[in-house]
């Protein structure tokens, strides 16, 4: 019996762990760091440019006021959001954090062509936006040729179906996350879901990513993605139980951890 291919390691906007999220020096550090690939947010700003960045607001990571989409691509390629990072964290503090500013999702595919990376692209959609930002990202993925790069996914699985629509070729993610606001999705319900929006993976919160859940997704066709995690018991487990991909906010002490 062949073991099963041990899984990808994805950093989770970079290596959030220990460089400022979303940034491109967070994922040039992942990649320094063992990274197989990366997992990143993309927004649209007023100009209708795909820029990569978690929050609707500037409030946690520029502690200005500003929402991404009432500001342009060149307003952001100005906003600090590295010096937080050496204010909360100073053991991990670097100079050149505070240099650090909102990148456009064309600056991270371009940095990608070094790296030859998996790029984990999640799109964050507000209210009735989901098929403007996924033909936002289609045509800037095509433009770059990073087309086998990259895995779009979302929560909103409107835009899943939209990127599929779109661009039936390229790899889709359906996106689960647990709430305690409303019951856990059951397994059949994940993956009725995720044949509805026609995507090809399926990526877990670690929370719901337990031994049968993985199966059933595996026996339907849909390899796993888990994240956020950083847990060596639980990451070995799930290399065991052959998920494609982990995402971690440490990619260095993950691949420390599956390579013992």
């Amino acid at each position: 019996m062949n073991e099963a291919a041990p899984p990808l390691i994805i950093g989770h906007r970079g290596a959030a762990a220990v460089a400022p999220e979303n940034t491109l020096v967070s994922f040039t550090r992942a990649f320094a760091d063992g990274a197989d690939g990366i997992e990143f947010d993309v927004r649209l700003t007023r100009d209708h440019i795909p820029v990569v960045i978690h929050d609707a607001s500037l409030k946690r990571t520029a502690a200005r006021t500003g929402f991404i989409a009432a500001l342009t691509a060149a307003e952001l390629a100005a906003t600090d959001v590295g010096s937080w990072f050496n204010r909360r964290f100073p053991a991990q503090a670097r100079a050149e954090y505070a240099r650090a500013t909102v990148p456009t999702l064309a600056q991270v595919l371009e940095l990608n062509e070094t790296h030859n990376g998996v790029l984990y692209i999640e799109l964050k959609c507000e209210a009735g936006e989901a098929h403007a930002l996924a033909a936002r990202v289609v045509e800037t993925v095509h433009e770059h040729g990073a087309d086998r790069a990259c895995v779009i996914e979302s929560f909103t699985l409107a835009a899943v179906a939209e990127v599929h629509r779109l661009a039936p070729h390229l790899r889709t993610a359906a996106l689960f996350d647990r709430s305690l606001a409303r019951p856990l999705p059951s397994v059949r319900a994940i993956l009725a879901r995720t044949r509805a929006c026609g995507a090809n993976e399926i990526a877990l919160h670690h929370a719901l990513a337990n031994a049968r859940a993985i199966a059933a997704a595996q026996r339907a066709g849909f390899p796993v993605v888990v994240w956020t995690l950083y847990n060596p018991a639980r990451s070995r487990r799930l290399a065991e139980l052959g998920v494609r991909a982990v995402i971690t906010n440490d990619p260095a002490r993950l691949r420390a951890t599956l390579r013992t």
